[in-house]
């Protein structure tokens, strides 16, 4: 059995550069849901990545929805010029956003699907204020900056927290998770409660990639257990 609204975003990030335009085609013809693109300014996390240039060349490319995680301090100043090119959700992080209630009003302003990014060690509980704005929770199960970086353990009940309080709120929110996610992992994320896996490292390093993000859409649960 499917899971509803289960999706799969194969992250950027993981992808051959210079092959870009082959990779996101792949992605076009795969059964993935979105393109999950990491933004890194160098100040937030200790790595750098791409910018709105990079999105841009993405959207012209790309026929799914633009998933954009701004990694990224002062957020709020980007946040138009990465709707302008071509972001459809737009996340942020709770630690670099002081005021973040006005930020995701600004997102959503935008036209945009607004997201909090929490990295591991934020409770998850610092949300519950905020939930009614947010369409999309990404809880880091790696702490941000690198691709390919091992799964946090610990990331299992903070899903299943995070889920109960969505439905106490009764919000529309999806769960994003985002690091080392794959097969070995994917139906117990699942079924903790998320809802939308960025996978890098486990399809843009398969041998066959398409046939990945196929397995990966293919998981059935037969009850949620949150």
């Amino acid at each position: 059995m499917a899971l509803p609204n289960h999706l799969v975003a194969p992250s950027l990030l993981a992808a051959d550069f210079t092959r870009l335009a082959e990779e996101i085609q792949m992605v076009n013809e795969s059964e993935a849901d979105w393109l999950h693109l990491d933004v890194m300014d160098g100040r937030f996390v200790p790595n750098i990545t791409f910018g709105m240039l990079v999105v841009e060349a993405a959207r012209k490319l790309c026929q799914k929805p633009l998933d954009v995680h701004l990694m990224i301090v002062e957020p709020e100043r980007y946040i138009d010029a990465f709707r302008a090119a071509g972001a459809d959700v737009i996340t942020v992080h709770y630690e670099a956003c002081p005021h973040l209630h006005r930020t995701l009003q600004q997102i959503k302003a935008t036209g945009a699907q607004a997201g909090v990014a929490l990295t591991p060690h934020t409770p998850v509980e610092v949300l519950e204020d905020i939930l009614e704005l947010t369409d999309l929770v990404c809880i880091m199960s790696v702490n941000p900056g690198f691709g390919g970086q091992k799964f946090i353990p610990r990331t299992i009940p903070r899903v299943r927290r995070l889920k109960e309080l969505i439905l106490a709120y009764q919000t529309p929110t999806r769960i994003e998770i985002d690091g080392g996610v794959g097969l070995h992992n994917a139906e117990t994320l699942l079924q903790a409660g998320a809802n939308v896996l960025v996978a890098g490292s486990s399809v843009f390093g398969a041998p066959n990639p398409r046939e990945a993000v196929r397995q990966l859409k293919s998981i059935g649960i037969e009850t949620l257990r949150f």
